[in-house]
């Protein structure tokens, strides 16, 4: 059963876990502050309506949005892990996208985030700026709507981090295996590359059906390696960032491409060589 924090936030996930027991739940829309960041249609790989920015700091690296609150809206927080010997830097592609979104960005700037120890302080980190009227940060971050991504090493590390209470989703790209998605129960999103020579697909895949206590979801993306996706986010970067739209911003679009009878993905084999969706995945709506 999910927390009941997370089942208040997403409507999605309450009417799943209510449908397996054989109970109804009416869905919910967005909040004010959420539907306050644009849509983007279905453009997920495409830049967001905001320009990046990136501070570089001691422990952690923030990309956020330039605009941050200009529309009166809060803005929700990614925590990133990297792959085994790199930072931040090595995914500024990626994160800036992730920013243009609309989310904050909180990278660890640790080369072995696989324990995501450095992960989880930087929702402190995050919070303490959003309560200091100093800080750019303040009053306009959205502490209820955090998410945990990561690449390889980071990608274990990001479902590590869900062990914390306030993180609400998951996003584990080509994840190494040192993790125990068994201790958390916020949904997951594996991607895995059809060529990835590192990390299998076998063993995401193998990965993504011991979650079959949370809304989880597999993705394998056709021809793609290891390091020419997860770097630069690539292939990976539409698909991560549809999820984090819908779990993070209630975005109907996003939404529509991984749930329902007909989701967007469902049949996608151009983009993806592997798709599937456990049970409480099949019961959240379209």
């Amino acid at each position: 059963m999910p927390k009941a924090r997370v089942m208040l936030r997403r409507t999605a996930l309450a009417a799943a876990v209510c449908a397996v027991l054989g109970m109804t739940v009416p869905m919910g829309t967005a909040t004010a502050q959420s539907s306050a960041i644009p849509e983007v249609g279905h453009r997920w790989a495409d830049a967001g309506p905001y320009t990046p920015e990136v501070s570089i700091g001691v422990v952690h690296t923030l990309y956020y949005p330039r605009e941050l609150g200009a529309r009166g809206e809060k803005h929700p927080v990614v925590l990133w892990g990297n792959g085994t010997g790199v930072v931040p830097g090595a995914y500024t592609s990626l994160l800036r996208h992730y920013a243009s979104h609309g989310f904050i960005v909180v990278a660890a700037n640790t080369p072995t985030s696989n324990f995501a120890i450095t992960m989880r302080s930087g929702i402190d980190l995050v919070a303490a700026e959003a309560a200091d009227p100093g800080s750019r940060f303040y009053g306009k971050v959205d502490l209820d709507r955090i998410g945990a991504a990561g690449h390889s090493q980071g990608g274990s590390g990001a479902i590590n981090a869900a062990i914390d209470d306030r993180v609400d989703t998951v996003v584990a790209i080509q994840p190494g295996p040192l993790n125990d998605v068994d201790l958390i129960d916020e949904p997951v999103l594996y991607l895995a590359g059809q060529v990835d020579l590192v990390v299998w697909p076998s063993v995401v895949r193998a990965m993504y059906r011991d979650a079959d206590h949370v809304p989880a979801e597999y993705l394998e993306l056709r021809g793609a390696s290891h390091f020419g996706t997860g770097i630069t986010g690539g292939a990976m970067r539409g698909p991560s960032t549809a999820w984090l739209r819908y779990w993070l911003l209630d975005d109907p679009n996003a939404r529509a491409e991984f749930f329902g009878q007909n989701c967007g993905y469902c049949s996608d084999t151009q983009q993806f060589s592997g798709f599937d969706r456990n049970d409480l995945a099949r019961q959240i709506p379209g």
